[in-house]
């Protein structure tokens, strides 16, 4: 080895020893004031037309009830499909949530769908495709026909009957306000200027926008998005069913359900215009299990626990 080559490798093996001694003081290249949370998709404000606008003087009461299945009929074609196409909700816990568990679809108004597809097959298994959908969503797949019905905690409105046809009530529930425990917040009335959560599209978002409280509205896709924002501390309050918020309340024990209700909201099941004869064919089964016990047995399983004994609504029909 020459000298010259020598004295190159002393000088390496010098620098790297330097370097292993003594790390230096390190460089922040991107220093930190303060992290917000994040913040879910598609978060907005106010809607000019929320949950399908105020019209209340239309007869909201559906067809009468036919269990009839002719050959031609929605739901013979239905049948010959050999699957139920149901638009559904996968994020309301009690109504339609998907049970991480199971990887199963489960609630009360699952089991709407499922009593429908029972009526059509003989048996729901193997014979309904689940369709999540967003609340905004719920018209839209009906009237492309993207799905059959929808049975995602649907109120039955005046604006939205002029574009969908609804099946009669099956379940009434009341605009509540969730909260931070502690929060010294009773209802409504306290939430002016303050931020409160409700899905876009929704009946519960329209109330928030005409409360005489003036709360600012925000909007979310899914109501699993409210509650990620009061728990973040990015809203101050969740307002919409209270069947919804009593199931957020029992995922997360620090919230509470506080103030009465100051809203009807009656469930119908939605469907497409010009398919009367599945109107009356759902009309039908409604009505059964009104009669059989089922739609009470559903009721005390996922919602007495939480909002105590109710019973069936009572209907009246065209």
């Amino acid at each position: 080895m020459s000298r010259r080559r020598l004295a190159a490798l002393l000088v390496a093996f010098a620098l790297l020893g330097s370097a292993c001694g003594s790390a230096g003081t390190p460089v922040d290249p991107a220093p930190v004031g303060s992290v917000e949370a994040p913040m879910p998709a598609n978060v907005g404000g106010a809607e000019q037309t929320a949950g399908g606008g105020a019209a209340t003087n239309c007869d909201t009461r559906s067809l009468s009830p036919s269990s009839a299945m002719p050959s031609g009929s929605t739901m013979s074609r239905i049948k010959q499909r050999g699957r139920l196409i149901a638009g559904v909700d996968q994020t309301t816990y009690l109504f339609g949530f998907l049970n991480p568990s199971t990887g199963d679809l489960e609630g009360f108004d699952i089991e709407i769908v499922k009593q429908i597809a029972d009526a059509i097959f003989g048996t729901w298994q193997g014979h309904v495709q689940w369709t999540a959908i967003p609340s905004k969503q719920r018209e839209d797949v009906l009237e492309n026909h993207t799905v059959d019905v929808v049975v995602r905690t649907y109120s039955i409105t005046c604006d939205r009957l002029s574009r969908i046809n609804f099946s009669a009530n099956y379940y009434q529930a009341g605009q509540r306000v969730l909260v931070r425990k502690n929060s010294g917040i009773t209802g409504m009335s306290d939430l002016g200027a303050k931020k409160v959560c409700a899905a876009s599209s929704s009946t519960s978002l329209a109330a928030i926008q005409n409360a005489p409280a003036k709360p600012v509205p925000v909007s979310v896709s899914n109501w699993s998005d409210c509650l990620v924002l009061l728990q973040q501390g990015q809203v101050d309050a969740i307002s919409t069913d209270d069947v919804i918020l009593a199931g957020m309340a029992k995922q997360d024990p620090n919230l509470e359900v506080v103030g009465d209700r100051f809203t009807q909201e009656n469930y119908g099941v939605g469907i497409a215009k010009g398919q009367e004869d599945l109107v009356r064919f759902v009309n039908s089964v409604l009505d059964s299990i009104r009669g059989n016990g089922v739609w009470q047995q559903n009721y005390n399983y996922w919602v007495a626990p939480v909002l105590g004994p109710a019973s069936p609504p009572n209907v009246s029909y065209q």
